[in-house]
């Protein structure tokens, strides 16, 4: 129980000290997109960082001075020296002072929460849980998850939730491949369990970010993030639905959304494509419309937007066959090649990408399928589609010609569009690129 007084209890007290002197120890457990910025920031601040993760890859990357993952450089992780480590020892979490957990949190296979992850690493860390420890969960989830998954762990391990050990969460806000945000331009919304609890999260943040935000408790900071990402799909599902009923009536949907950006208040531009993809914005929204289940509330908006995003893939591919067929041809036996399969532009990321549900739809219809992603070479090993045998198909002018439909999928700045264009014999054109009226271009 926190001190009635308004002081923190001593373990409290001792953790903020550490952390504002910067003489405690920062776990981060899994060092994905998420929690490998945020080790380097800590240990760019001058704490001492152990990364935790159940891929050797990562652990002995790291220790050797290496990025683990494409897109961030070598000389970030070398430039840390004695301050960076890595493991895959979850005993070692008994030296960390405070524990951030940055795990992911997919759908399951009818769109339940899944918290596998989570549920996981805390089953790893339990043994090592100790007084004076806190753990912070940043993985986007629904309203109570840190009650529901953190608190009773610690408590199952003796320590008093606000008194000897601290539950705290603070939602990611990480957007891989922007170069104008990073950890230290963005506030840090921050919240804990108990008052004490929220004393030591603004401790632990403040050092990292561009300030922190607190909340009044950790469901609040929960549906923030959901919030946040809601927002996002909700406005890309209605231009997605405007794309669909602008090609009807042969409009122009990205001229429009940039003739209205021009407005100076009350608007912000969205962009349509071939659907949501990432760690967030195509997930997010289900944890909510879940979570309301329980209230007996039914969450029709974010349902619709989402229904309309989900569907995205199922158009394009609608749009294929029927370019196909005005040619006098079948998806059944066409050669398909999908240009980028990551989830957006520029990032070897391709979690939930639409790119993949595209593939797959294709690959049921009996069409023959390539693809070209100059950020990743080798197929991604998916849930749902599994491991493929199949590598990133060079660029070319003979590639192009050879396919009888190219799908434009995810526009990365090292796709060579002119060349594209010159080319092939039919596209079907999903971002927009191809903005003058072509006769082998199909808008999708």
């Amino acid at each position: 129980m926190d001190d009635v007084s308004g002081r923190p209890p001593a373990h409290a007290a001792a953790l903020i000290r550490k952390l504002s002197e910067r003489t405690a120890t920062i776990g981060v457990l899994g060092l994905g997109y998420v929690g490998m910025p945020l080790a380097l920031r800590y240990s760019e601040v001058g704490f001492r960082v152990l990364g935790l993760d159940i891929d050797p890859a990562k652990v002995a990357a790291v220790n050797a001075g290496r990025s683990p993952l494409h897109g961030l450089a070598d000389a970030a992780v070398a430039r840390q020296g004695g301050r960076l480590a890595a493991s895959g020892d979850f005993a070692c979490a008994g030296d960390c002072d405070a524990i951030l957990i940055c795990v992911p949190t997919p759908l399951g296979r009818h769109r339940e929460p899944d918290l596998s992850y989570i549920t996981a690493s805390m089953a790893s860390l339990a043994p090592a849980l100790r007084a004076g420890q806190a753990i912070s969960l940043e993985s986007t989830t629904y309203p109570g998850t840190t009650e529901e998954e953190i608190v009773p762990v610690l408590e199952r391990a003796g320590l008093v939730v606000g008194q000897d050990a601290f539950a705290l969460y603070s939602p990611e806000r990480e957007d891989p491949g922007n170069p104008r945000y990073g950890i230290a331009d963005i506030p840090k919304v921050v919240s804990g369990h108990t008052p004490a609890c929220r004393m030591v999260a603004e401790a632990l943040y403040a050092p990292v970010a561009k300030g922190v935000v607190p909340v009044s408790s950790t469901r609040t900071a929960e549906t923030v993030k959901l919030l946040e990402n809601i927002f996002r799909a909700v406005n890309i599902g209605l231009v997605n639905e405007l794309k669909m009923l602008c090609q009807r009536m042969d409009i122009d949907v990205f001229e429009v959304i940039e003739a209205a950006t021009t407005k100076p208040f009350g608007y912000m531009p969205f962009w349509p494509g071939p659907g949501l993809g990432g760690h967030c914005i195509p997930i997010d929204p289900f944890y909510l419309t879940w979570k309301a289940k329980e209230v007996g509330f039914d969450t029709r908006f974010i349902e619709l937007a989402g229904n309309i995003n989900s569907a995205m893939p199922h158009y394009v591919v609608d749009r294929l066959a029927g370019a196909l067929n005005a040619r006098g041809m079948a998806v059944k036996d066409a050669r398909v090649l999908l240009l980028g399969i990551a989830y957006k532009p520029d990032v070897a990321d391709a979690r939930e990408s639409p790119a993949l549900e595209i593939f797959e739809l294709l690959d049921r219809s009996g069409a023959i399928l390539s693809y070209h992603d100059p950020m990743l070479d080798v197929f991604p090993n998916t849930r749902r589609l599994g491991a493929r045998q199949l590598a990133s198909t060079p660029l070319s002018a003979a590639t192009l010609a050879a396919a009888d439909a190219v799908l434009v999928i995810t526009p990365h700045r090292a796709i060579d569009f002119e060349l594209v264009l010159r080319h092939a014999r039919l596209i079907i054109d999903t971002r927009g690129i191809y903005r003058t009226p072509h006769p082998n271009v199909v808008p999708a």
